[in-house]
């Protein structure tokens, strides 16, 4: 059966985000927990300070991908989201806390979990693949409403 995004259109072999949209997406997105996390570091010093960035960047990261809109500020400013593959909605809180925990392993092996979408199918990357989602452009599969 296939599965359709709020849009309609066929999450299933669909419009996918290329490298680069998701590429300056994830560049926005680490310049907003970057400096929140520089200023808790020049506040608190630098252990507690990275702790608490850390912390700030699970919470970033779970809270807009996991939200029904399925974007971060850096998705939405360049029209990518992250819907499931299974449902073509929202992953929820729940998994986007785990892709952004395997996003963290997907960077860590010299970047190749994040390259994997150049030769994969969906364009899906380590953490993608391991929750069951894809990223795809707005214009195919479009935000509802504001807020959601």
């Amino acid at each position: 059966m296939e599965t359709t995004g709020s849009g309609g259109a066929s999450i299933h072999g669909g419009a996918r985000a290329g490298f680069w949209r998701r590429f300056a997406a994830a560049f926005i997105d680490g310049l907003v927990v970057g400096i929140a996390s520089g200023i808790l570091k020049a506040i608190l010093g630098n252990g507690p300070g990275t702790g608490l960035g850390i912390v700030i960047s699970a919470v970033y990261f779970t809270a807009f991908i996991g939200a029904e809109r399925g974007q971060t500020l850096g998705q939405m400013t360049l029209g990518i989201r992250v819907l499931g593959l299974d449902n073509g909605a929202s992953i929820g809180y729940a998994r986007a806390l785990v892709r952004w925990l395997v996003s963290i392993v997907s960077a860590i092996v010299i970047l190749l979990g994040y390259l994997w979408m150049l030769w994969d199918g969906e364009k899906q990357c380590w953490h993608d693949k391991l929750v069951g989602d894809v990223v795809v452009p707005t214009s195919a599969y479009p935000v509802e409403s504001w807020p959601n």
